[in-house]
């Protein structure tokens, strides 16, 4: 369990209710603030840089707002990285099939990247969990999309959800960054932080 300084302040910048939710359940306070960011990123990065970048760049999209060595802005993103390529989030039926079509009988990498901010410190980290599905008929992909509408889900898919019940064969690493956050990690690594002048 983390225990913050007195007078201490975390905030969370996501929308990710799943995000939101695994802090909670950590036992954290915090404030959340919602914002739609800028997710662009150069061309040529991986899975894990891109993750990172993104990270970054949220954190410097709020800069001016939290410039005090009292609070902790944490921003993050995950990325789903298979076959070499980022499955984003289907933006509808056909791309929510496709990305599921991709992951099936196939091994992919959910990576989330992760900024806290202090002050003018950085400090940025990311977390990799492999995920193995079973080959996904296309009945079930398409019983899936249409009873979850997974759309603001990278990679198409909620693990804690009925498709990871049926298709999820395999997990090495932290389930609950793959629900959202790896909670765990995230614990030590605030810890580093906040201990930091």
């Amino acid at each position: 369990m983390l225990h913050l300084p007195r007078n201490y302040r975390l905030v969370l910048a996501s929308k990710s209710p799943r995000r939101q939710q695994l802090l909670l359940e950590a036992g954290l306070k915090f404030d959340i603030i919602e914002r739609d960011f800028d997710e662009s990123y150069p061309e040529g990065l991986t899975g894990r840089e891109i993750a990172e970048y993104l990270a970054r760049s949220k954190a410097n999209q709020l800069a001016g707002e939290f410039t005090e060595d009292d609070t902790v802005l944490i921003t993050a993103d995950t990325v789903v990285w298979c076959n070499e390529e980022v499955l984003g989030k289907p933006v509808d039926y056909e791309s929510a099939f496709r990305i599921l079509k991709a992951i099936s009988g196939n091994t992919h990498e959910v990576i989330t990247g992760i900024c806290l901010k202090k002050g003018s410190l950085y400090h940025v980290f990311s977390e990799t969990t492999r995920v193995v599905f079973d080959v996904l008929p296309d009945e079930i992909i398409d019983y899936y999309i249409k009873n979850f509408n997974p759309f603001d889900k990278a990679g198409a898919y909620g693990i804690q959800e009925w498709i990871g019940l049926v298709g999820n064969a395999a997990i090495e690493g932290s389930y609950f960054n793959v629900v959202g956050m790896p909670v765990n990690r995230l614990l030590k690594e605030l810890g580093k932080i906040i201990d930091k002048k």
